[in-house]
Order: C-alpha cells, then structure tokens, then sequence
C-alpha cells in the first residue's frame, strides 16, 4: 500500500480573508476544510465567500469601470500594468504549482507543462496582441472604436486555475475592462496565491477581484445586474444556465463548454507514431481536460491491433503521488468526479462495452479519489460513454468500415470543441479534418493551439480564446460618422 503524506506547508495570505477591491476583506463565515484529493486528509481551513461578498465584488467591479480609469488608460498603459500582474505570477509559479498539487491532485509534471510553460506563453502572447490590434480604426465613412464591454464575470475551472489567467482574466484587463474571477471552490489555495500577484502588481482598485466560489454565489453573480458579461469554461449543463440567468438583461456571454472529442486513425496510420501523442491526449490529468481525446475510432481492419496497442500503454501508466516530480498521474481531483466516472463505466459494461484496462480504484491506494485510466472496446455510439462528457479518464475505442463512416460517427455527437486525425497521407487527412464539427483538430498530434482563437461547436459553446480574437472578444464596435466633412 502506497503511503501520502500531505501536510500544508505554504504560506499562503488571506485564508479567512476575500481580496476584495484590492484589499483583503476579513470574512465573518464558518470556515470550510480543503481536503486533499489524494489522502482525504485536511490540509488546511479557509472562509469561502459569501453572497455579501460578491454583490462588494460587483459593485468594486462598477465603480473602477464606471468612475475609474482603467477603460480610458491608452492601451501601452494597460499593457505594462498587466505584464506587471504576469510578471508577479510568474514569480509564484513553484508555488502554485505545489498548491494545485495539493487541493486538485494535478501532478508537478502537468502543472509545468500547463503553467511553466503554457500559461507563460499564453499571457505573454496576449501582451504582444494587444498592442498590434487597431483600436481606433479609419474606414470608407466612418471610424470603427474598440471599446471594453464593461464588467465582465470570468468563471474557471479547478483544471486550469492558472492558464486561465491567460486565457480569461489578462484578455478581458487588455480590452479595457473591469474583471471579477470566478475560480472553483476546489481552487482555494491558487486563487489566493494569485490574489497575492494582483496586489503585488498593483493594479487599480476594484479593477480585478478574484473569488474561489461555490454554486450559491456565482449564480448570485452571474445574475447580477452589474455584471455586463459572462465568460464561462464549464460544463455544458452550466452554460445553458448562464444563458438563461443572462438573458433578461441580454449581458453578453462566452461559452468554452464540453467535449467529446474524437481521434480518428485512418487506415494508414503508424500506430507507434499515433501512440506517442494519443495516448497522453487521451489521459491527461486524469481524463479532466476538455479537449482529451475521450472516443478513439479504429478502421475495422487495424481494430485488434489498436486496441491492443493502447491497451499495452495504458497499462504502463503508473499512479503515484502528485508532488512527486516523476509521477505520471495523480488522483481525481473532486470525488463527485470519482462517482461519476464509475457509474458510467459500470452502464457501459452494463450496455456492451468490453472492459480491456481500468475501471476500478488501484490496489495500492485505500484512501483518496484514485481510478485506474480505462480502456473500453467493442463500443458504440448508441452507448452513454460515447455520448456524454465523463471528465474522468476513460477512453471508448468504436469501429469503422470506411472514412466516410468515421466521419459521420465522429460528427454523431452534441460537442464539437476537439478532435484529432492521425494518418501518413496527408491530403487524406486534412480533408477527413475538414469535414470534421469542431472547433479545433489537429491533424498526427492531439490537442489544441494556444496562439490562436480557440472555442467550440455545438454544445460545446460559443466565442473564442487565445489569439487576439481572445482580446476582441471583451470589446464592442462603435462606428462615428462625421456630417461636417
């Protein structure tokens, strides 16, 4: 039996505090335990906010628009307060990364490659494209003003606390507005540590206020009549519920929902070329990234190579503790997420499916949300596991008799945020990537480009991230005409 250990040893400002309109606000609320994924045991205690808290959030968030300067600051100005936030962030980035090991279960190796390495590049990319966007633009008859949509609520997700910084929070700050980020309550210890960054950056009161929320209280803000938009990555039942909590007042929404997202190997595939990307894009930490490439389509032909070659790595991948510098894979980072990922691999034994790795908690852990990476053959799309977003690491790989059928069966889905093509004919592949529903695909690898707008078809949301397009999507369009001239 493997024994963790983990004890609480960062120095962390504020856990019985809000930062609030740049300052910590003492909250007056029973404390909630932070409870590691990985051994069950409290880490630590912290004051979670309250619905008193947020309408100060939103009306800190108001004012710095309304009465402030941040919207009206020239757009170099704005750049250097923000490359200071990204500069304090990165100086906490070991720390962070330990913090996110210990409340979600990421490993250290994830956490660099996600933060170290893809969160620095994503910031710093939107710090060069802010300054090359033409904010005030002559046309034939008019000249087109980029303006800030106002106040924007950012929510994010225990997977990405840190790259949605630079995804969500550095963007919306670039176009002019004013920000509250919304982190999940699984995101206690991060969310403070980069409330600590904020306030070491200096940045102008009320213009960004982050809270680790639950339900309660970001519904309170996502209804909030201060709030002139919604930017969301979450589930695709949550985004429904933001449209409709947003729709009386027509606030503006940005949906990064679900995935399902497909791999299909093409006949002429080099399986252990196909195995160097597939098999990490399909179990990265733990199955909780949306664009893992959760449903495998195999040409009949190759199946039982394939299977058995996926089968063969996803053996290999070992589960150990998540601060260890050489793990692989730590545990699930929410144990509702443990629940669910075991009820839909038992309906999916239950409706057919052949169980080849996986599907129960591994022998050496009596304790922590820990669930072995599965592999499921002989699956269909008539099958819940084929349809519906798992979040957990589980891989579904479906036959096919020709490309046209893959296609279609890749296309069978209510998401559209990711897929993948793997082939060596290379005119072939960008055309089957071609007719394929989905935001992004990448063609011989998996995952997505950070440098370019990013988002989703389908269920799986609307509007864009990354690039500039990822700015842009906080601003609004005002033309001026002129009579006199």
């Amino acid at each position: 039996m493997k024994q963790i250990n983990h004890s609480f040893d960062l120095d962390i400002k504020g856990l019985t505090s809000q930062f609030i309109g740049g300052k910590w606000e003492r909250s007056e609320t029973d404390l909630h335990p932070v409870i590691s994924p990985s051994t069950e045991q409290i880490l630590t205690y912290v004051s979670q906010p309250t619905l008193y808290d947020a309408d100060q959030a939103a009306k800190s968030a108001r004012d710095a628009y309304d009465k402030g300067p941040w919207s009206k600051l020239d757009i170099t100005e704005r750049i250097a307060i923000c490359e200071r936030l990204c500069n304090a962030i990165e100086a906490r980035l070991p720390e962070l990364n330990r913090a996110w090991g210990l409340e979600s279960g990421a490993t250290q190796s994830h956490a660099q490659i996600i933060n170290d390495m893809v969160g620095v590049a994503v910031w710093r990319h939107m710090l060069e494209s802010a300054a090359s966007i033409k904010w005030e633009e002559q046309r034939e008859d008019a000249i087109l003003f980029r303006e800030p949509i106002g106040t924007v609520l950012s929510i994010m997700t225990f997977n990405g606390p840190i790259v949605l910084m630079g995804m969500k929070i550095i963007p919306a700050l670039l176009a002019g507005c004013t920000v509250i980020g919304k982190h999940a309550p699984e995101s206690q210890l991060t969310s403070r540590l980069l409330c600590a960054a904020i306030e070491e950056a200096e940045l102008p009161p009320g213009v960004l206020t982050l809270l680790a929320a639950d339900t309660k209280v970001t519904q309170h803000l996502v209804s909030h009549p201060m709030i002139d938009m919604v930017s969301l990555t979450g589930g695709t039942s949550i985004g429904i519920e933001v449209v409709k909590n947003t729709a009386d007042r027509l606030a503006r929404t940005s949906l990064e929902l679900g995935g399902k997202s497909p791999a299909i190997i093409l006949e002429d595939a080099e399986i252990e070329d196909v195995l160097t990307t597939l098999v990490p894009g399909s179990t990265a930490f733990m199955g909780q990234v949306c664009v893992n490439l959760s449903r495998v389509l195999a040409p009949k032909k190759r199946y039982n190579e394939i299977v058995e070659a996926l089968a063969e790595q996803y053996k290999k991948i070992s589960l150990d503790d998540p601060l260890k510098a050489t793990t692989q894979q730590g545990p699930m980072a929410v144990k509702r997420g443990l629940l669910r990922t075991e009820r839909h691999v038992e309906l999916a034994k239950q409706q057919g499916a052949s169980l080849i790795v996986g599907g129960k908690r591994p022998p050496d852990f009596d304790r922590g949300w820990w669930y072995e990476p599965t592999l499921l053959a002989n699956a269909n799309n008539s099958m819940n596991v084929v349809q519906e977003e798992i979040f957990g690491p589980v891989t579904a790989v479906i036959e096919y008799k020709d490309v046209a059928e893959a296609v279609k069966l890749a296309n069978d889905s209510d998401f559209g945020l990711a897929a993948s093509v793997y082939g060596t004919d290379q005119n072939l592949a960008m055309d089957v990537a071609k007719q394929l529903q989905s935001g992004s695909v990448a063609i011989n690898t998996a995952g997505i480009s950070f440098m370019q707008p990013f988002g989703g078809y389908k269920k799986s949301g609307w509007g864009r991230e990354c690039g500039k397009e990822g700015i842009l999507e906080f601003t609004q369009i005002k033309q001026v005409i002129n009579g006199t001239q």
